[in-house]
């Protein structure tokens, strides 16, 4: 009965448009998108460059990008913790316990995504394409673009992958954001918050927005496959 009646106050609380949970929920998008938008190029770069390049270390650069998939993010969270603090490399910058940092973070957490996908999206382009662009008298960077847009489909998965990760996340949000109201408190960091506190339909109705964000980044991704299948 407990829990019904905190779904039924989440419910609530999601369609009378409250306030703070909007600001938490404006906080969390404005972050992720944040972190796609720093992380994108460099991803995008190291990617056509991996699928166009072949030298000495290739086979370990890509291995650490595999690897780096599954690293926790709790622990980019320190080691970012660490270098923006006052005493650390990045002190003077001043951005920790603010959300440049948040998306500072989450751009090192979905950048191996980006590039992991963006790469296996690439290899499956017909070479030739490239070698035609340059034929015709593109530079390199047309070329690439050239490249990048016969792999939307596939970039576009990339991304949504990316944001889902992004949105999603949790120790590092809460290490370099320090989860402070109406500033870095986003949607899971404001979970984790509202639910130790015993608040459960604050937490409920910020976990169903989670989880809707999750499940239409799902679905354009299905959407983006299928029609790079089609293609």
């Amino acid at each position: 009965m407990e829990a019904a009646t905190a779904t039924a106050q989440a419910l609530r609380l999601l369609f009378s448009g409250d306030e703070e949970l909007l600001e938490i929920i404006g906080v969390s998008l404005s972050v992720s998108l944040s972190a796609l938008a720093l992380a994108a190029p460099p991803a995008l770069f190291a990617a056509y460059f991996l699928a166009c390049r072949n030298f000495a270390g290739r086979r370990a650069l890509l291995a650490v990008l595999q690897s780096l998939l599954s690293f926790p993010t709790v622990a980019v969270g320190l080691i970012l913790y660490l270098l923006l603090s006052r005493r650390g490399v990045l002190g003077a910058w001043e951005l920790l316990f603010t959300p440049a940092a948040m998306a500072l973070g989450q751009a090192v957490i979905v950048f191996p995504i980006l590039t992991v996908f963006a790469l296996a999206a690439l290899q499956k382009n017909d070479s030739r394409a490239r070698e035609t662009a340059l034929t015709l008298g593109a530079g390199s960077f047309r070329a690439a673009l050239t490249e990048i847009g016969e792999a939307r489909f596939g970039v576009i998965a990339a991304l949504l992958t990316g944001f889902g990760r992004a949105v999603s996340e949790v120790g590092c949000a809460l290490m370099v954001g320090g989860n402070i109201a109406h500033y870095t408190r986003n949607i899971t960091t404001a979970i984790a918050l509202e639910t130790g506190k015993g608040k459960f339909a604050e937490g409920i109705a910020l976990g169903i927005v989670l989880v809707a964000l999750a499940l239409a980044a799902s679905a354009l991704l299905s959407l983006a496959q299928g029609a790079g299948r089609r293609e």
